[in-house]
Parts: structure tokens; C-alpha cells; sequence
């Protein structure tokens, strides 16, 4: 009588395969969203940062901020996800990075930043904890 020799993988042990990737897939999907929002909300805090060193050397020189970015050396790259807007109130200035609905994470909720003259980065509308 021939024995015959199986190879390969039985149905259960491809099926709890599937349940343990299923399993991992679930815990990590939710943590990465976040943190692939909060990377895109890295282009508003750099951008804010330059416009803070452009207009601190602008004062520097002239003794006045000035709303207009291009004349303080400021380029904002055309495929860029905010919106930047200055504000000059005498000897203070508030900028502003805003993306628009939808937010940084295809959600309704808008995703804003300022930044003053002190230099105080402050996110008044964090799309990474907005529900």
C-alpha cells in the first residue's frame, strides 16, 4: 500500500493567516491617518516660519511689516494644499495658512494655522483632532 505525501497549507491555517493580517491591518489603519495628516500640516508650519523670518528681517530694514509676500521674499509654490494670507496691523502682523473644505484629510473640517510677529505658531482649526 503507497502513502501519499501530502504538501501545502490546510484551509484553517490559511484562514487564521488572513484573520491575524486582518487583525494587524485594523489596529494600524486608524493610527496612520492621523499621522499622515499631521505630516501635511507640515508644509503650513514651515511655510509660517519662513513668512515669520521674512517679515522680522523686512522689519528689520524698513521698520514695518508688509502684507505682500512676494515683496518680503516669500514664494508660495503653485501645488501648495493652504491658502497663506498676511494681515499688518502697524507694528504687528498675524499670518494665516488655511485649507479649505476639504481639510488635509478629505474631511469638511478646515485645517488653519497662524503665526505673529512674537513668533507663536498656533493651530486654530487642527484638522487631526477635529470629529
Amino acid at each position: 500500500m503507497k502513502t501519499r505525501k501530502t504538501a501545502g497549507f490546510t484551509l484553517v491555517e490559511l484562514l487564521l493567516v488572513v484573520v491575524i493580517i486582518g487583525t494587524l491591518a485594523a489596529m494600524a489603519i486608524p493610527k496612520f491617518f492621523p499621522a499622515a495628516t499631521r505630516s501635511k500640516q507640515t508644509e503650513a508650519k514651515m511655510m509660517l516660519k519662513q513668512i515669520y523670518t521674512m517679515q522680522r528681517s523686512y522689519f528689520e530694514e524698513f521698520g514695518s511689516y508688509n502684507a505682500n509676500l512676494a515683496l518680503i521674499g516669500v514664494q508660495i509654490m503653485p501645488q501648495a494644499r493652504y491658502a497663506y494670507t498676511v494681515v499688518v496691523n502697524g507694528t504687528a502682523f498675524v499670518a494665516t495658512a488655511n485649507c479649505p473644505d476639504p481639510g488635509v484629510d478629505d474631511d469638511p473640517a478646515p485645517d488653519t494655522w497662524t503665526i505673529n510677529e512674537q513668533g507663536l505658531l498656533v493651530a486654530t482649526s487642527n484638522d487631526v483632532t477635529a470629529s
